[in-house]
């Protein structure tokens, strides 16, 4: 079983990655709306929407949103934090055939943990399924160069009464094909009771999510550093955001 069906939803995740804010998720959302110029009533798939961050403030500028995560535990937050939009658990290597979207995001690095290239692939092939002819599709990923290039080894982290030990190193992929794997294990120290948890993201290139996209049927419109409208930067960069529309019929 997948690391990530386990490790989302435990409070210690939200602990950790807490510092990701409302306005950081706005910013991304008027990002996306300035640029697609969606109208109210679009349909929106929020694709790993964790707990509904991104997902309220669409729902807040009229789209119609649908959130899709692995984690039950995050499905059932979001539904209490974003009562009007729609959240199911699922797989985002599966399509679902009755769905049709205008626009579909996968924000904060929600690709590469899979065992196999192959199943990223898939996570393509099903959002172009189920993207409408001219629809837009949005893939945020770490600067896999500059994260590995700059690695912090081992960090300390506290919050509310928690303190968390974060190493990080590289792997090869299990499977020899040369893929790195990067890899953080992660120690919550909860008043002398400790929690271990590992994460496990491989690091894709910016060349090969290009060639997933273009693989799935996509046409590849643009390449940024985070929600700004700076191009992408292989060697500055903190985030490359690949932004890919479905041609029209």
């Amino acid at each position: 079983m997948g690391w990530y069906r386990h490790w989302f939803g435990t409070p210690y995740y939200k602990l950790l990655y807490g510092h990701r804010d409302d306005a950081e998720a706005a910013a991304w959302v008027e990002a996306i709306m300035q640029r697609w110029k969606l109208p109210a009533g679009a349909r929106l798939l929020d694709l790993a929407c964790g707990r509904g961050r991104h997902a309220r403030w669409f729902t807040s500028r009229g789209l119609r949103v649908t959130g899709a995560d692995i984690s039950p535990e995050s499905i059932a937050e979001a539904r209490t934090l974003v009562p009007g939009a729609e959240f199911v658990v699922h797989d985002m290597r599966d399509p679902s055939p009755e769905a049709r979207f205008d626009a579909v995001c996968c924000l904060f690095t929600s690709l590469g943990y899979f065992d196999s290239l192959t199943d990223d692939q898939r996570v393509f092939d099903a959002v172009s399924s189920m993207i409408v002819p001219g629809g837009c599709f949005v893939v945020d990923f770490m600067n896999t160069e500059v994260v590995l290039r700059d690695l912090v080894p081992s960090e300390f982290v506290e919050g509310s009464g928690v303190r968390f030990r974060i190493d990080r190193f590289v792997e090869k992929d299990p499977a020899h094909t040369g893929q790195v794997v990067l890899v953080k294990r992660i120690t919550a120290d909860d008043n002398g009771c400790r929690h271990q948890f590992e994460e496990r993201v491989q690091a894709l290139a910016p060349e090969q999510l290009e060639r997933m996209a273009v693989k799935a049927g996509l046409v590849i419109e643009d390449r940024t550093d985070g929600p700004e409208t700076a191009p992408f930067d292989p060697e500055r960069s903190s985030r490359f955001v690949l932004w890919t529309r479905k041609p029209e019929a």
